[in-house]
């Protein structure tokens, strides 16, 4: 276990007027602190009502709770006061914790004594951050599944894999005379092809983790005039977006944030694709394009009176999106073959319900159902890309130097064990913490 020198404390309620304001305290000097407000002899884990006092002035009336460590949340001797929530209250608490040598702690301070102390791996911390976040169920789900471990125990179970090939690769190496069979190190070949092939299917799945926890981008793309602004403003459900009749009206990628399917989306309208000698308009077109290249979902949007082959839309439109064959009330679209359409008037809302649907059907569809926990952050990305590419390097030498195989095996492992930091975690330590609110 990880010895902090300091006592660090921090408000883990919303700060702001409320009824109830909780301070947590961790470290060594917690039950000095605790005996100097004035609520020393705490039975462990019994919420006891006690009147905290400093310097002779009452500070409030509080219930204090106390959580001896290793069994608390940081593994440290831990505490907290529950306070009324009046800012007074809260200022006068702080004053007296810091007159008495605790700390303010840094973002992410106490989980990341959690992990130092073995409470949990680096996955399940970044998981806590991830939970705190949490604005839709699937985002909820997700992150209290890679707290319960289900993140980490994937990994393990790769690097079980790797330790067992390497294993093998070793045997024959470190002891040549001794009653080891012949070509040992080649029986690894079935171990780490199913191993890449696992690790390969992680990496095809690696985007879904992402879409759910930072939302899944849908954008709307089409010509000028095509009702793409109209469409915005009724999936969102108020008038965010500017609608007139003049072609180019929308000038800018406009994002709304959605929960749809209990999912999180963001929906971008975005300037009508064509060619335009003004420079504003100019650059809106070219954000349009950088958004329909980067989407998730593109959803083409297309009026009655356009054609099929003079959209420049059509560029950017692929096989799975939707076509959206909009101002249904004034006649119909003609669709272009090999993509679904679906007609909508955002006038007598025709569709629209049907639009939502399909949307929700496609969330579901892309964002749940794999058997690999989610990838849930780029750093666990560039380990698997790292773990690949060495258990790839070390599947070609088994045949040519078991040897050398062995170097990329541990290679790989290393890479494995990182995203739970299980080695070499102090380079990233700043980076996973860093956007951790204060007093978690």
């Amino acid at each position: 276990m990880t010895t902090n020198a300091d006592t660090i404390f921090a408000l883990a309620t919303p700060p702001g007027r409320g009824a109830i304001a909780i301070i947590r305290l961790s470290g060594p000097g917690v039950d000095a602190t605790l005996t100097a407000l004035g609520a020393g002899g705490l039975t462990a884990r019994l919420a006891s009502l006690r009147t905290l006092r400093h310097d002779g002035e009452t500070v409030d009336q509080a219930l204090v709770l106390r959580f001896p460590g290793p069994n608390s949340y940081t593994g440290e001797d831990s505490a907290e006061l529950h306070l009324h929530g009046g800012q007074a209250v809260l200022e006068a608490a702080s004053r007296a914790l810091i007159a008495l040598d605790v700390r303010p702690a840094e973002p992410g301070e106490f989980t990341r004594r959690a992990f130092q102390n073995g409470r949990m791996d680096l996955a399940q911390a970044e998981a806590v951050a991830d939970l705190i976040d949490a604005e839709t169920t699937a985002q909820k789900a997700q992150a209290l599944g890679q707290l319960d471990g289900a993140l980490s125990a994937a990994y393990a179970g790769f690097r079980r894999d790797l330790l067992k090939a390497l294993s093998l690769v070793e045997a024959e190496i470190d002891f040549p005379d001794e009653e080891v069979p012949d070509n040992l190190a080649r029986t690894a070949g079935p171990v780490l092809d199913q191993l890449a092939a696992d690790l390969r299917a992680a990496l095809a799945d690696s985007d879904r983790g992402r879409r759910v926890r930072e939302g899944y981008r849908i954008v709307l793309i089409g010509e000028t005039n095509a009702g793409k602004s109209s469409l915005f403003n009724a999936l969102t459900a108020r008038e965010a977006a500017i609608v007139t009749p003049i072609a180019g009206t929308t000038r800018d990628v406009l994002d709304a944030e959605l929960m749809i399917g209990g999912y999180a989306v963001t929906l971008s309208d975005t300037a009508g694709l064509r060619d335009s000698e003004d420079v504003v308009e100019a650059e809106g077109i070219r954000r349009a394009r950088l958004r329909a290249q980067d989407a998730d979902l593109r959803l083409w949007v297309r009026a009655p009176d356009q054609g099929q082959g003079d959209d420049p839309a059509a560029a950017f439109a692929q096989t799975e999106d939707l076509q959206i064959l909009n101002k249904a009330d004034l006649g119909a679209a003609t669709p272009v073959d090999g993509l679904e359409a679906l007609s909508v008037s955002t006038t007598s809302g025709e569709g629209l319900s049907d639009l939502h649907g399909w949307i929700a059907t496609r969330l579901a569809r892309d964002l749940s159902g794999a058997d690999f926990p989610a990838v849930t952050r780029e750093r666990h990305r560039r380990r698997l890309v790292e773990a690949l590419a060495a258990v790839e390097a070390g599947r070609r030498a088994l045949d040519l130097a078991p040897e050398m195989a062995g170097d990329d095996l541990r290679r790989a492992a290393d890479a494995l064990a990182r995203v739970t930091g299980a080695i070499g975690v102090e380079d990233i330590l700043g980076e996973v913490f860093s956007t951790f609110c204060i007093g978690k």
